[in-house]
């Protein structure tokens, strides 16, 4: 892609006039709005009756965008079958885990596993890319839309054939399935992989092993989908290609972008919650390293539908957003959408320009995104983000796990934006590291909520403490194993105790039963699905004060190699709860030797980045009211050119500052 900074917006040619449209780029120019997304929903225009496929109208708006500055990411119509292929083919469509076949409309109504879906998606996605691929204006790819953000798991007859595929290249026999996953439970045995169901209605709860290894399949065959689609595009384009993905999707994103060529996400979290997204810039910034990542959509003031709307922004927090991204690794900063759109169901949505084609509540807040981004432009492209030195491991496979033991109603995506936001507001800079991310340059890495540990983990993070970092595992880690059954040597595995020098005692949920846990001179409740140890080669730091088993040991601590492996237990909860695990993390950053961080006030961030000989600081107000920062040495307003003295700096509401230093 360019050496640029982008500003974009999601745009639909498709629906508006040739007047609308000249009225749309002359605005879009005087925005600073300088790429478009556009082809997501337009299979209908591309493909108005099967096989009459003509792309000329988005060749000539891609061409017309051009000649006017503004560069195109195309992105493939698969999320929206037309009429012609859904009408009379129920076989064809998405079934729920109740067995309601999708009608027509909405999006997403049909099964990407189909094999005529396959076909006429392979061959709209060729055409595309051969009309379009050569085109100058052209720079990236997008895959369909946000893969399985209104359906999860189809329950189609095609579907079930292909379980029962992946089951036999994943087991190989039925008796070595039978085995794992401990069918004699309630009579479940099957004598044939054509025997297993999937995981629809049931007059109680499925087989754990059943219902998670079927999202484990949904996972894979949505990756195998984008990687067909990809495939196609390289042969007829050398652009970038990316999804807009999501933590709240039911997809492994890990395995999504494995063969693509960037990452990019969606996000419409309320200003009131940045800690949510913030995640989501240090996670995607890692599942593509080295690369920046894109967010390709995001609301210029408030998401809305037929049913519901948000909150709008204040005044000053979408430029917050956007300088936070581009700091933290983004190279694009993206709305959706352009223009108001006046049918369907999305019709009250933010955007930039109201249907009628006037400026909308958040036209100003674009207007100060485009000031900012062109401000810091030049010292974003000359830097790049720091390599952290604390990492929190995320994993959408976990995410499967708790969805099918959420013990009660337990959130994935809170519990890890949680935990995350104690680090944050710590001041540590920190990366949010899929499963298979190699862990080297990083001091501390936190593990919590990782129901299964593969050995290739284990082997990693043993390593990893080996040559001296410091691992913190917990809590609802490891006591599961890769078929969602209980370990049978130990409770949270053989492997793992032994190497954190514990046996646990016992695992069971620990609210309501007055537990309370004392470590780092803080005593607080103790809560969720919980484990205490018995120490073996591992120091006690913290107990179980009443409840069930008072005295007990709920965090452990056992010099390995050059490093520690630490065991967290239980959850500590509510207010006490969150300063014991600041103090928990605080104590190991400093054990570890963590250096990068900054004493900042809560709701400011600070994001590092390098450059050849000096270092940058972008400073960013995120909750509006106003923040410092403790400058350490000397240094240079970057905007300004001012001389920053060392000490305590004032940060505005939803202010930015960007200081240069010498290689700190």
């Amino acid at each position: 892609m360019a050496n640029k900074l982008y500003h974009g917006a999601a745009y639909y040619p498709e629906l508006w006039n040739e007047q609308v449209m000249e009225q749309d780029i002359r605005v879009m120019k005087e925005a600073g709005i300088n790429v478009a997304r556009m082809g997501e929903f337009a299979w209908f225009t591309m493909e108005p009756e099967e096989g009459k496929i003509d792309i000329g109208f988005f060749v000539q708006v891609i061409n017309k965008l051009y000649e006017h500055g503004i560069e195109t990411v195309m992105c493939t119509p698969t999320p929206t079958p037309p009429i012609w292929f859904t009408h009379g083919h129920p076989e064809r469509m998405y079934v729920d885990e109740r067995g309601t076949v999708m009608g027509h409309g909405s999006r997403q109504h049909a099964c990407t596993n189909n094999a005529y879906f396959r076909e006429r998606a392979a061959i709209i996605t060729e055409h595309i890319a051969r009309a379009i691929g050569p085109l100058p204006g052209v720079i990236g790819w997008q895959l369909d839309n946000e893969f399985k953000a209104h359906v999860a798991e189809c329950m189609c007859e095609t579907c079930k054939n292909l379980w029962h595929d992946w089951l036999r290249e994943r087991y190989g026999t039925v008796e070595q399935l039978n085995e794992a996953w401990g069918t004699h439970i309630w009579s479940e045995y099957y004598h044939s992989f054509e025997q297993v169901p999937q995981p629809g209605p049931a007059p109680f709860l499925h087989n754990s092993s059943l219902r998670t290894m079927y999202q484990l399949f949904s996972y894979e065959k949505i990756a195998e989908f984008a990687d067909e689609q990809a495939d196609i595009i390289r042969r007829y384009s050398d652009a970038p290609i990316t999804h807009n993905s999501s933590v709240a999707f039911h997809v492994d994103n890990e395995r999504l972008f494995r063969n693509l060529d960037f990452a990019s996400f969606d996000t419409y979290v309320q200003y009131d919650n940045s800690p949510a997204y913030l995640i989501n810039c240090d996670l995607f910034r890692n599942f593509k390293r080295g690369k920046d990542f894109w967010i390709m959509e995001t609301s210029t003031s408030f998401s809305a539908s037929l049913e519901s709307y948000a909150m709008p922004h204040p005044q000053g927090y979408l430029r917050a957003e956007a300088v936070a991204a581009y700091a933290l690794g983004a190279e694009a900063f993206c709305y959706w959408l352009w223009r108001q759109q006046r049918a369907g169901c999305e019709q009250p949505h933010g955007s930039v320009l109201s249907a009628w084609g006037k400026p909308t509540i958040g036209y100003a807040s674009v207007l100060e995104v485009e000031q900012a981004r062109k401000e810091i432009e030049a010292i974003m492209l000359s830097t790049r983000p720091a390599q952290a030195e604390v990492a929190m491991t995320y994993s959408d496979r976990s995410k499967a796990f708790l969805k099918t033991e959420p013990h009660r109603q337990l959130n994935h995506r809170g519990l890890v934006t949680a935990f995350y936001e104690r680090i944050l507001s710590l001041g540590l800079h920190r990366d949010v590291i899929p499963e298979g991310t190699e862990l080297d340059g990083y001091k501390l890495l936190l593990t919590p909520f990782l129901h299964y540990l593969s050995d290739e983990f284990i082997s990693r993070a043993e390593d990893f403490v080996e040559a001296g970092g410091v691992w913190v595992v917990g809590s609802l880690t490891g006591g599961r194993t890769e078929q969602h059954t209980i370990h049978a040597d130990a409770a949270l595995g053989k492997r793992l105790e032994s190497l954190a020098g514990v046996e646990t005692l016992y695992t069971y949920p620990m609210e309501g039963t007055g537990t309370r846990g004392h470590a780092f001179g803080v005593s607080a409740p103790l809560g969720l699905w919980s484990a205490l140890f018995e120490p073996k080669e591992a120091s006690v730091l913290g107990t179980a004060e009443g409840g069930l088993a008072p005295g007990a040991a709920f965090l452990t601590e056992r010099a390995y190699g050059r490093g520690k492996i630490v065991m967290l237990g239980s959850m500590p909860t509510g207010e006490e709860g969150d300063a014991l695990l600041k103090r928990l993390i605080e104590h190991y950053a400093s054990e570890a030797g963590v250096s990068l961080r900054t004493d900042v006030t809560r709701g400011t961030v600070v994001a590092p980045r390098n450059g050849d000989g000096f270092t940058i600081w972008v400073i960013v107000n995120m909750d509006g009211g106003g923040g410092r920062v403790t400058v350490p040495q000397a240094g240079t307003d970057a905007l300004s050119g001012e001389d920053v003295p060392p000490g305590v700096l004032e940060i505005g509401a939803y202010g930015y500052r960007v200081l240069r230093f010498p290689n700190l």
